[in-house]
């Protein structure tokens, strides 16, 4: 994926967010900037997460475990972007909501958008 690839991944991806602002009643985002923001902080955590647990335990993949790291992710990110505020059920709903949207606009995470240059 090139430079342009990944600013249109992350326009959408905060478009998403706002989305789910709008939708679920216990996560809330303050612009479009924070939504930016936020969904550039939950790329690099679940990176992370993904680095460290592999590919088994990736925050947006299928299965109950990677809803809850999902939710436990965003969650997470709130404490480092100013602007949201989640509660923990929020923080399910909104895992929630990004999964059904992601089944009618998937986004390649990052370790599969590696694993397609080798």
């Amino acid at each position: 994926m090139n430079f342009l690839g990944h600013v249109v991944r992350f326009i959408v991806a905060a478009l998403v967010l706002m989305v789910v602002g709008w939708i679920v009643p216990q996560f809330s985002v303050g612009g479009f900037w924070s939504a930016l923001i936020l969904a550039l902080v939950i790329a690099l955590i679940s990176w992370v997460v993904e680095g460290i647990f592999g590919k088994r335990i990736n925050p947006f993949g299928r299965g109950i475990v990677g809803f809850l790291v999902s939710a436990l992710v965003i969650y997470i990110a709130q404490f480092i972007v100013s602007g949201v505020s989640v509660t923990m059920l929020g923080a399910l709903l909104a895992a929630l909501v990004i999964g059904i949207i992601d089944l009618f606009i998937p986004v390649a995470t990052p370790y599969d958008a590696g694993r397609d240059h080798r």
